[in-house]
């Protein structure tokens, strides 16, 4: 188990899809994502497998939930700043999490 201090270690804030566009270098199909988390944050890049339930032009806009405090990572040719959160439908497809309203970008779960 995990204490309360262990869980306060992962920032997950709330930003905005601001550019998406298909990542077809990858092994398995995604997206490349740009979200903008305002503030200090600013603008990160990612990618994610959600090509079965989003499309690109579809994810502009759109409030996603991510961890911004990971270390960057190499994912084929990109480097993924941030880990957007998702789960995964009754096929393993992965749905985005996502504020109910629209929160103040930068927004931190707590």
């Amino acid at each position: 188990m995990i204490t309360y201090d262990d869980f306060q270690k992962v920032d997950i804030r709330v930003g905005v899809i601001t550019r998406a566009e298909p990542f077809p270098e990858a092994r398995k199909p995604a997206i490349k994502l740009w979200v903008d988390f305002g503030g200090d944050i600013g603008e990160k890049r990612s990618s994610a497998q959600l090509t079965r339930h989003y499309t690109p032009e579809g994810l502009i806009g759109r409030q996603v939930v991510a961890v911004v405090n990971f270390p960057p990572r190499q994912i084929g040719k990109v480097m993924s700043e941030v880990l957007v959160l998702g789960v995964p439908d009754e096929t393993g497809e992965v749905v985005l999490l996502t504020p109910d309203q629209v929160v103040p970008l930068g927004g931190r779960m707590f």
